[in-house]
Parts: C-alpha cells; sequence; structure tokens
C-alpha cells in the first residue's frame, strides 16, 4: 500500500496527479488526511480522504508521498505522527517520496544525509545534509523520489511508479495519458 499524506493547504496537483498515475498503474494508493478526512488543499479545493492518519497508525506502506504546498508542507512536518509513519516506512526499507517543499520534512528527519534531492526554489537550506540539484524536476536516490514543484508532478508519479511496480507499466500508462 502507498499512503500520500495529505495536510490542510497541500498543493492538490502533488497529491493528485501521484495517486491518479499510480492506481492507474494497479498500485494500491491511500490517501490519508492528517487531522481528519476533510483536507482542503492550497487552492481551496476540498479532498475528503480515503482514512485518516490515526486509522493507520500502525500501518508500515511500501511507500509514503508527501506533497507539498503552504502551509501544507509546514503542516506536514509539524506532525509527529507524519514524522512516525515516514521513519517507520524507511526503517522497513520502504519507498518515501516529497515534492515542493515537502522534502523538508524528510530533511529535519535527518533522513536526506548523503542523498541527493530537489525541492521548490528557497527550501534548499531545509534539505539537511542534502546535495541539492536545484535544476532537476524529480531526483531518484535509491528509495528516496524528491520534485521541484507543481509542474513536476506528473513526472514525480511516473518516477514512483516505476520504483514501485516497473518502468513497463510506467511508459504503457504514460502513453495511454499521451504524456510524451
Amino acid at each position: 500500500m502507498v499512503v500520500i499524506l495529505l495536510a490542510d493547504g497541500f498543493e492538490e496537483v502533488e497529491a493528485l496527479a501521484p495517486a491518479d498515475i499510480l492506481r492507474r498503474m494497479g498500485i494500491p494508493v491511500v490517501l490519508a488526511g492528517v487531522s481528519g478526512k476533510q483536507v482542503t488543499g492550497s487552492h481551496g479545493i476540498e479532498v475528503t480522504a480515503d482514512k485518516t492518519l490515526n486509522q493507520l497508525k500502525n500501518e508500515t506502506p511500501e511507500a509514503v508521498i508527501l506533497p507539498g504546498g503552504m502551509p501544507g508542507a509546514k503542516n506536514l512536518a509539524a506532525s509527529s505522527a507524519v514524522a512516525a509513519m515516514v521513519r517507520r516506512t524507511y526503517e522497513a526499507g520502504g519507498i518515501l517520496g516529497a515534492i515542493c517543499a515537502a522534502p523538508m520534512v524528510l530533511g529535519k528527519l535527518g533522513l536526506l544525509e548523503g542523498r541527493k534531492a530537489t525541492c521548490y526554489p528557497g527550501f534548499e537550506e531545509e534539505l539537511s545534509g542534502a546535495e541539492v540539484l536545484p535544476q532537476e524536476k524529480v531526483v531518484v536516490d535509491g528509495k528516496f523520489v524528491t520534485a521541484r514543484s507543481a509542474g513536476a508532478a506528473f513526472e514525480f508519479g511516473f518516477a514512483l511508479g516505476t520504483l514501485l511496480k516497473d518502468e513497463t507499466e510506467a511508459k504503457f500508462v504514460r502513453r495511454a495519458m499521451f504524456v510524451e
């Protein structure tokens, strides 16, 4: 199972584009609201999450995806429950994805030490210990996938899908969606 964590103020496209892509690839995705099932994005779009983070508090997902947006990324970073799930997933060898400002959550937890990563311009200092590649749209370093901004949401989703399933399926879905 893949969990996409939604905190109030999340960037809608950074959460929903990867969710859509992964589900098209047949990968089980759960949208989890950090503070409840009703979550409002940074542009006022209200989303009903599949579950709350509290309902998943004992789960260790195959992957955790952190969308950016403000104040969504700050709300993710402030949550001890988010930190616990991210750390559990990391310790179990799972995949961690973060886009836009959300890589700061991984940086705050010390998980980017010695890794390559990217983020939204201005958040580079939040990626403690990382080799930041600011011009890259998406950076894959082992089981870490980071992306620069909302404009990279599709590439972010396909990079995650390639790690979670395989490149052939990702290419098939990319062609079916005419993302070339």
